[in-house]
């Protein structure tokens, strides 16, 4: 919850907001990818990388409908069909 006397925005939790240890592996790992030469390992990355898109992708549509379910709840609105 934020302190009670700044106002709510809902849309606040969306902000990514890297530490810099965190942005320092992704490059570490980014660079390691560009400095790769064998084109089996690319290609195992690839399909590895887009079965993980894939479902993160619709793990975060589910969550993002849970968490809008709860708003609605919170908020003593109604959900429409």
């Amino acid at each position: 919850m934020p302190p009670k006397n700044e106002p709510l925005n809902s849309f606040d939790w969306m902000v990514v907001k890297p530490s810099l240890e965190e942005e320092l592996t992704l490059e570490r790992s980014i660079r390691s990818i560009e400095d790769c030469d064998n084109v089996d390992v690319l290609s195992q990355l690839c399909v590895a990388m887009a079965r993980q898109q894939w479902h993160q992708e619709k793990l975060l549509k589910q969550a993002i409908g849970q968490i809008s379910l709860l708003e609605v709840v919170l908020s003593g609105g109604e959900r429409k069909p």
